[in-house]
């Protein structure tokens, strides 16, 4: 093939990939492009153009698929600035995913290593393969807000605002403290919810399930008690105040801790309710409750900023 010729296959396999209103278009321009680049090759050269000259531009030039996609309308599902939190969500949720996954599994009485091997299969059968629904709803979630940024710009437009700001205002956090004090009830006994729904005429087996063991009244119950009733003052001050600041947002730091600390506590020691099945759904729900809230303070703690003094700024 001539130079030409080479340069004329060339173009149309990259406008065979561009969408057909500017396929002429670009096979016109791209053409004339090549053409003088061709030709300043061979002035630089000092030597005629020939076919070896062609294929050297044109493989420095690069392959017809990635010219195409210069001239090809962006298609950007995840926008760049959210691959960092696109990536970290995927990572977290799977981790938490596998990690529940594995508690389970590993919650049944496990034997010779035979037995522990069937778990890990289980669990990777179960849990680990499935779990990939997660990265497939975040691309969907990602993308349709992604589309919602370029379709509705004003709705992203950056807006100030502090960093003691309250989630949900006051009403999101008169709501914790009801659901606080609703779970002191439930802690001090679970068992008026039977009470509530059956009037008093529940079986004994149900009574039995949710009765406490001894052990955990002595040991888990009075610090789990205390450390969540500890959180009313705190919830009362923010909504008085209308703010978090940051002497009260190391505390509910603090206080987050030593919950988590205390429920591990109460899932590694021994049984919780009499019943089995139910003591093996409290801790299961224990183990989830610290699994979100160990998430939800590492995320703060990465993203927390101290900058380093600076002079101030002066209008």
């Amino acid at each position: 093939m001539n130079p030409n010729e080479l340069i004329e296959a060339y173009v149309n396999e990259v406008a065979a990939q561009l969408p057909r209103k500017q396929r002429n278009d670009v096979a016109f321009e791209l053409r004339a492009l090549l053409g003088e680049e061709l030709q300043g090759k061979a002035e630089a050269a000092g030597r005629s153009v020939d076919a070896a000259m062609a294929t050297e531009l044109l493989h420095a030039f690069g392959r017809p698929a990635e010219v195409a996609a210069r001239y090809r309308p962006t298609l950007t599902i995840i926008d760049p600035a959210d691959g960092p939190s696109f990536f970290r969500a995927a990572v977290i949720g799977l981790a938490i995913i596998w990690s529940l996954g594995l508690l389970v599994g590993l919650s049944q009485p496990v034997g010779a290593g035979s037995d522990l091997l069937t778990v890990l299969g289980h669990w990777w059968g179960s849990t680990v393969i499935p779990s990939l629904w997660w990265p497939g709803v975040l691309v969907v979630g990602f993308g349709a807000a992604a589309w919602a940024r370029r379709r509705w710009p004003p709705t992203s437009e950056w807006k100030p605002r502090t960093t003691d700001h309250l989630a949900g205002g006051r009403a999101a956090m008169v709501l914790g403290l009801v659901g606080i004090l609703c779970g002191s009830f439930v802690l001090l006994d679970p068992r008026w919810l039977l009470d509530v729904l059956w009037g008093g005429r529940a079986a004994p087996a149900a009574y039995e399930a949710f009765t406490y063991t001894d052990t955990f009244l002595r040991r888990q119950a009075p610090w789990l008690l205390g450390l969540i009733l500890l959180n009313i003052p705190l919830f009362i001050t923010v909504i008085v105040k209308g703010r978090r600041s940051a002497v009260l947002r190391r505390l509910e730091m603090a206080l987050g801790l030593a919950t988590c600390a205390a429920m591990v506590w109460t899932v590694m020691d021994g049984p919780v309710f009499v019943g089995s099945q139910s003591d093996r759904t409290v801790k299961f729900f224990l183990a989830l409750i610290v699994a979100f809230s160990l998430t939800s303070i590492g995320i703060k703690l990465y993203r927390s900023v101290k900058p380093a003094p600076n002079p101030q700024i002066h209008a």
